[in-house]
């Protein structure tokens, strides 16, 4: 969900306490609606003004930066590095925040500027002011054309978003409340109302305020009765005396183990459908919950090709890969081929040219029941036995091929499937060239240009354990490659989920014994970065790398190895981000 009003005015009441009078290190913008702002004492204040995903947190996922920084960036470290920020205000359940950054320039004059985020849908911005608030640079400019009521542009005095021309939920009072409901339409649901005529609701609230009164999200206002009115009334009354008396909890719904929505109370109209987790902040909440749509973004926009060119050559395989295990289920008759050619030819003396069918008894099995033999009427007996015989030596011969063949494309079905894996678990735009790079090299893709690439390769991820070892991960196949048969030690252990894609996983150990509850983490990682993220009791493998083999010719990421343990571990996320290296 967007953030609506209150969970903004929850979370600026959360970053008072700990951004005021806190100065501004460095500015960085990892991505085209994102700014990083690089506090002293090592915070970090984004602020997101992308569709669907705008917010003001704390962050601690760590965020790669191009190259070369955008005119914004660039624009805002001009400004406001040095700073200090003074002041966070938020209008009356509004769904923007400015920020009041005050510094020193070079002359010892006292300057003031603002950076005011606006998280309207559609319409949310960035907005850099100067002193007498007029407007230096914003994320994105809007013109008289784009919209004649409110325009953004550099140059221009700031003004704030026109009015609803509705009332803040907050100031509704009983008796007008009352009157408006009994004005309404009787067929409108209570949500719609709540939306229509109050502002500072999302509709996730509205429908939850509606399915408190009556036990359903789309109750209409006719089915509310004098006891029904007052219900609502009561819960509306509930929710306004939580908001002013800043009573609020981080709540996140969970479904299938996946984010679905968050909000600043606990949330019942899902029921038993979606799982609650309480979080002890609402920076850390949107820190999880943002990071999986994030992920889901980047693959979407970034990997859309490969995930299709993947995706499209492994469906080929599988279609192929049925039809050659059909003609292999057929070879696997052909002794019956033979056996007609040995009743023709046992029987020559009693056939003639032209019949369709033959029947004779089968003296090789007990009992030699009758049996009747297809015949091509235009060929002679012997011509027919021929035949039979060709089709049994072909169907010999193609066995050993099919089973060849197979066993080819059941190895590329699998590396493939890494490979969609290692998709899915991309981070950033690097491991997307990695894995463009590896399918290049592997033939699914063609060379589009005649320029030649940078031959950049991304480092691996890299953890510490409890106990101070240090553990890498693996971001894609050519990458497990390099850690596994080239840069781990010998006498470091190498860790797999068994029997599952995922990535490879190094315990570097320098030979040292190491804890059992380091062997666990590291196999947590390995099961965290595998199709296995979502399960629970998952097996890993280990074994010191000196047992891990790279047959010759193998894809990228295909290795075996001997004289391994297994170890059953769940993922959890909260644990990995606790020991990712920063």
């Amino acid at each position: 969900m967007p953030l609506d009003a209150v969970c903004l005015q929850a979370e600026a009441e959360e970053l008072r306490a700990r951004v005021l009078d806190v100065r501004i290190d460095k500015v960085q913008q990892p991505a085209r609606d994102q700014v990083i702002l690089l506090l002293r004492g090592n915070l970090r204040l984004l602020l997101n003004a992308g569709v669907g995903s705008s917010r003001i947190q704390l962050t601690e996922q760590l965020r790669d930066n191009p190259a070369e920084p955008p005119m914004f960036c660039m624009l805002l470290r001009k400004h406001l590095v040095g700073g200090r920020i003074t002041a966070l205000e938020q209008p009356a359940l509004e769904r923007l925040v400015e920020l009041q950054i005050d510094m020193t320039d070079e002359f010892g004059r006292q300057n003031r500027r603002w950076l005011v985020l606006e998280t309207m849908g559609r319409n949310a911005n960035l907005i850099l002011l100067d002193e007498q608030r007029r407007i230096l640079e914003c994320m994105r400019r809007v013109d008289a054309e784009m919209s004649p009521q409110r325009q953004v542009l550099p140059g221009l005095f700031y003004e704030r978003p026109p009015s609803h021309g509705r009332t803040l939920f907050t100031d509704a009072g009983e008796e007008d409340f009352r009157a408006r409901l009994s004005a309404a339409n009787p067929e409108r649901q209570l949500d719609a109302f709540l939306l229509e005529q109050y502002f500072g609701l999302s509709p996730l609230i509205a429908r939850e305020l509606a399915f408190r009164t009556t036990g359903a999200t789309d109750a209409r206002i006719c089915q509310l009765n004098g006891p029904g009115t007052e219900r609502f009334w009561t819960e509306v009354r509930a929710l306004q005396e939580r908001i002013e008396g800043r009573q609020f909890t981080p709540v996140c719904l969970m479904r299938d183990g996946k984010p679905l929505d968050f909000s600043y109370m606990p949330i019942r109209q899902y029921g038993p459908a979606a799982e609650q987790v309480s979080y002890g902040s609402f920076s850390a909440l949107m820190d999880d919950f943002f990071v999986t749509r994030e992920r889901q973004e980047r693959m979407r926009q970034r990997g859309a090709d490969l995930l299709k060119t993947a995706s499209a050559a492994r469906d080929r395989l599988r279609r192929k890969l049925a039809a050659q295990e059909k003609d292999y289920a057929a070879t696997q008759d052909r002794d019956q081929l033979r056996l007609c050619g040995d009743l023709i030819t046992a029987n020559l003396y009693r056939m003639k040219r032209g019949p369709a069918a033959f029947t004779t008894e089968n003296f090789y099995a007990e009992g030699g029941d009758a049996v009747t033999i297809p015949l091509d009427p235009l060929l002679t007996p012997q011509q027919n036995a021929a035949k039979y015989y060709k089709r049994y030596t072909k169907a010999r011969t193609a066995e050993k091929h099919l089973r060849e063949q197979m066993e080819i494309a059941r190895g590329e079905l699998t590396y493939l499937e890494s490979v969609l894996e290692e998709i899915q678990e991309a981070e950033t735009e690097q491991d997307f060239q990695d894995i463009r790079t590896e399918l290049r090299d592997a033939g699914y893709l063609r060379l589009r240009s005649e320029k030649k690439e940078m031959k950049r390769t991304s480092k691996p991820r890299e953890f510490r354990t409890a106990g101070g070892l240090r553990v890498l991960v693996g971001r894609n196949n050519r990458q497990n490659d390099q850690l596994t048969v080239k840069s781990a030690d010998r006498r470091d252990l190498w860790l797999h989920t068994q029997k599952i894609h995922g990535s490879h996983v190094i315990l570097c150990t320098g030979g040292a014994e190491p804890s059992p509850e380091d062997l666990e983490e590291a196999a947590m990682l390995a099961a965290y970065y595998s199709q296995a993220r979502e399960s629970g009791n998952v097996p890993v493998d280990w074994t010191p790398v000196k047992n891990v083999k790279k047959p010759a010719g193998a894809r990228p990421g295909m290795v075996i190895y001997t004289t391994y343990r297994t170890v059953r571990v769940t993922p959890d996320s909260a644990a990995v981000n606790r020991m990712r290296v920063k």
